[in-house]
């Protein structure tokens, strides 16, 4: 091979890893800010096929209706704790700040924060639906095909 021809070989690759390099650190820098939506039955026993679950610490979002009764609010700060559920288990979601004004219990919500608990997620955003048609789309996607009958639930027994 000629030197020429070397060169250029070895510049074409340079360019390549130097691509693919950039390329692999910008994927690793925004692998943290990735919010993934879960429902609460996800959240508990895991999603897709291989049932994987978030870890500790991870951002996500996660959509459901508030269970009747469970909403909590602090007196003296602005702290509420609520329960989400779907179709299964229940979620604890805990915000601290002022709630949605159409927030209120058994209404469809999206709520976006960090798994503090395998079922406690803290909340830095809390959305409410707009009105009764409306649900977001991956929430309408997490229900579809599913038998929707009254929840039974019990708040004095946790699960």
């Amino acid at each position: 091979m000629n030197p020429r021809r070397k060169k250029r070989l070895l510049a074409v690759i340079a360019i390549i890893f130097g691509v693919g390099s950039a390329i692999g650190l910008m994927l690793y820098a925004l692998q943290e800010n990735i919010n993934l939506f879960y429902t609460p039955t996800e959240l508990i026993d895991g999603k897709g096929e291989n049932k994987e679950k978030p870890f500790i610490g991870q951002k996500l979002r996660i959509g459901g209706m508030v269970v009747p009764g469970s909403v909590v609010r602090d007196e003296s700060s602005l702290d509420v704790s609520f329960k989400l559920m779907d179709t299964g288990p229940m979620v604890t979601i805990r915000y601290e700040g002022i709630l949605p004004d159409l927030f209120r219990e058994g209404q469809g919500i999206v709520a976006q924060g960090t798994l503090v608990e395998p079922d406690v997620i803290e909340a830095f955003e809390v959305l409410a639906k707009h009105d009764e048609e409306y649900m977001p789309p991956e929430v309408a996607e997490a229900l579809k095909g599913i038998k929707h009958e009254k929840p039974k639930y019990n708040l004095n027994n946790e699960n």
